[in-house]
């Protein structure tokens, strides 16, 4: 598909996963073992044919860049195809001036020199599989001036709540973007992704800095719902949004379920990853494995239930992990009981005889520690 480029945007302010955004960009953390949450957009673009993607990073780059590479790992065409890494800089992490128009503004020119008519954006921070050329072509066909992805959900009043949601007419128009307030349970929950032609992105990126200087992309299309034609499409299958820590424990564990996992991995609409070369995970005599997601490279001693254990962990003898997330390079030591936690990459626990939280509190090790 070569009429639109892609954007994948991590630069807003609005979002922050205490603990773990100290280390690394959402669109760095770990996922399933396997994966970064960066890889879902990214393989959404390659696999409907964009070749040419502009990923925005706010901070703490390092993890995120080495994990993205050149973009070969996703398929992107290697004559034509393009990855580039824009990079904006703000006074201090928290600033309200750290908006994604800002970050636009700080690398206009990539965007006027993209050779595209349309443009695609996607966030960073948020799990699905979506066909954006059928998405685009969908846009077409309706004359719409902007095409906006959303999520229908019946959990808004819980779950969400740093989301925008969309209120639509009978058409399916979008009458206005909104800040989700948990006031009801059923809400269309606005993806953060748009579809319109780059000329009108420009526009709205120029409107928005004369309007406000704190102004984002939602806000500015909000903005400008009673001149434009908006419409929302529904999106349907497995939707998550990492909005903070409680949401990234509960879109791993989910995912063990093989019935939720079947509505997001297609083995037509493959997501694609950086590789690793390690051995395959070793079970011993002791080992105990159920209904979990282990991944490649780790040694399994002990017990583990219900749980996402990432490349190269280590569960030793009379270990129990259960209901946990255990990030890459985590090692558990003996007769220790973790349950309900997220143990950060390379964590040692040696020293406890157990760690619990629960479903709705999980704990936290941080990246590194020895506990």
């Amino acid at each position: 598909m070569s009429r639109a480029f892609g954007i994948v945007n991590s630069a807003g302010n609005h979002i922050w996963v205490d603990g773990m955004n100290d280390y690394r960009p959402i669109g760095a953390f770990s996922f399933l073992g396997r994966y970064r949450v960066i890889d879902f957009p990214i393989s959404n673009m390659t696999n409907s044919g964009i070749d040419h993607i502009h990923v925005y990073v706010r901070r703490k780059p390092r993890s995120l860049v080495e994990h993205m590479g050149t973009g070969r790992h996703y398929n992107l065409n290697s004559k034509r195809g393009k990855l580039l890494t824009l990079f904006t800089e703000f006074s201090s992490d928290n600033d309200v001036y750290n908006t994604d128009i800002a970050a636009y503004l700080n690398n206009l020119e990539c965007i006027e020199d993209a050779p595209y008519p349309y443009v695609i954006l996607a966030p960073s921070y948020m799990v699905y599989s979506e066909n954006f050329s059928t998405l685009l072509q969908n846009h077409i066909d309706s004359g719409a001036d902007i095409t906006l992805l959303y999520h229908t959900v019946d959990t808004a009043k819980e779950e969400f709540l740093s989301c925008n949601i969309l209120t639509l007419n009978k058409q399916k128009g979008v009458l206005s973007i909104e800040h989700n307030n948990g006031n009801a349970k059923n809400r269309n929950i606005f993806m953060d992704t748009y579809v319109m032609k780059k000329e009108l992105f420009l526009e709205l990126i120029a409107k928005a800095r004369k309007l406000s200087s704190v102004y984002t992309l939602a806000q500015i299309v909000n903005f400008e719902c009673d001149e434009l034609d908006v419409r929302g499409v529904s999106h349907h299958g497995y939707f998550a949004s990492i909005t903070d820590f409680k949401s990234f424990y509960h879109a791993n564990t989910e995912l063990i379920n093989a019935k939720a996992a079947a509505s997001l991995f297609d083995k037509n609409w493959p997501i694609y990853t950086r590789t690793n070369d390690s051995c395959p995970t070793q079970y011993f005599e002791t080992a105990s494995v159920k209904n979990s997601v282990v991944s490649n490279g780790c040694l399994i001693e002990g017990t583990v239930e219900n749980s996402v254990i990432g490349r190269g962990c280590i569960v030793k003898k009379g270990a129990v992990v259960k209901n946990s997330v255990i990030l890459p390079g985590a090692s558990i030591g003996k007769n220790i009981t973790v349950e309900n936690y997220v143990i950060d990459k390379n964590a040692d626990i040696r020293h406890v005889s157990s760690l619990t939280g629960s479903p709705d509190a999980p704990g936290y090790i941080k990246r590194g520690d020895t506990i």
